[in-house]
């Protein structure tokens, strides 16, 4: 992918590190926790430990968007690495574990005597419909300080997680880790996240997508809501011209990829859709594991598509599947 010496890592991910604690419940249990069934709600500490105390056995796995891209793209065979902050308690062992064990090296310190690892608690009611309740906790306590430019500068992608972005801290830190990216000859994404996200920080993603991005990933709401067009079309055009490598996911539409003048246009991979959860973070795995495996436009936008097939066919965002197979298959 350029000139630098061969990296030892593939893919870095950089964003908000939060143990997903999955667990089946009743109606009635949403309703006795004053819950909005269906609803993502951003809660606080307390709340946090009552609902966890409260909830049935449950499923803890590492998460968060950039996690689960890293996830992801080690499953799919490639070299992945991720910073993110976890507290030094239970949780954060959990994520600690779990992201190892998925093939990933984590290996940022954790935050003591500050708040606790971020949880996002996700109910799933017997009509399959998921009721989230989230605490960032600690995982917005990202700096400038937990960027290991040495990992950095070994590493052929490092990919930010929009959803960071909130924090000024954070800003800061990606800011630090594309600079030190670059300076190593490495190639810098971003992840847009969400179109709230966007729409929070419309200037200051602005910013860093024109002066810090070479690839940049969207879906088509978020890539509007950055340009602030109405017009798909008008969108791409903006993004073309400032951004070396883009690749919008479309939904049922399947994706778009541009690079200069090419543009590759995937359809959508036959699925039957059970949980969309993580099928952006895992679109972006797979095009990652093709980019820095060498492969052309075409192929990496196809795995990125047939990753995110597979995720969507079954709960939670870590793939059931060997797909190591579909990239050699891809050439």
């Amino acid at each position: 992918m350029s000139s630098a010496p061969a990296p030892r890592f593939d893919v870095l991910g950089i964003g908000n590190a939060i143990v997903d604690v999955l667990a089946p419940v009743e109606e009635a249990f949403i309703t006795k926790h004053d819950m909005r069934k269906g609803s993502m709600t951003l809660i606080d500490a307390a709340r946090a430990e009552a609902i966890y105390a409260a909830m049935p056995p449950a499923q803890e796995t590492s998460g968060g968007s950039a996690a689960n891209t890293c996830a992801a793209a080690a499953g799919l065979g490639a070299r992945a690495a991720y910073f993110g902050r976890v507290a030094d308690d239970q949780l954060g062992a959990v994520f600690r574990h779990d992201i190892a064990a998925g093939g990933v090296q984590f290996a940022t310190p954790p935050l003591v005597g500050g708040a606790p690892t971020a949880r996002s608690m996700i109910l799933v009611t017997p009509d399959g419909e998921r009721t989230m309740n989230t605490y960032l906790g600690a995982c917005v306590a990202f700096t400038v300080a937990q960027v290991d430019e040495a990992i950095v500068a070994d590493s052929a992608v490092t990919y930010l997680e929009g959803y960071l972005y909130d924090d000024a801290a954070a800003q800061a830190a990606f800011v630090h880790a594309a600079a030190t990216a670059h300076k190593a000859g490495r190639k810098v994404a971003l992840s847009l996240s969400d179109s709230f996200c966007v729409d929070r920080h419309r200037s200051a993603f602005r910013d860093l997508v024109r002066h810090h991005v070479d690839i940049l990933f969207a879906n088509d709401a978020e890539i509007t809501a950055l340009y602030e067009c109405n017009d798909f079309a008008d969108a791409v055009a903006h993004a073309r011209a400032e951004v070396a490598l883009v690749a919008i996911t479309r939904g049922a539409d399947g994706s778009l990829a541009l690079r200069g003048a090419e543009t590759v246009e995937i359809p959508a991979e036959p699925t039957r859709v059970v949980d969309t959860t993580g099928a952006g973070d895992v679109y972006a795995a797979g095009f990652l594991a093709a980019l820095t495996a060498g492969r052309g436009l075409a192929a990496c936008a196809k795995l990125g598509g047939i990753a995110a097939a597979e995720i969507i066919g079954h709960y939670g965002a870590r793939l059931q599947r060997d797909l190591r197979g579909e990239l050699a298959a891809l050439g």
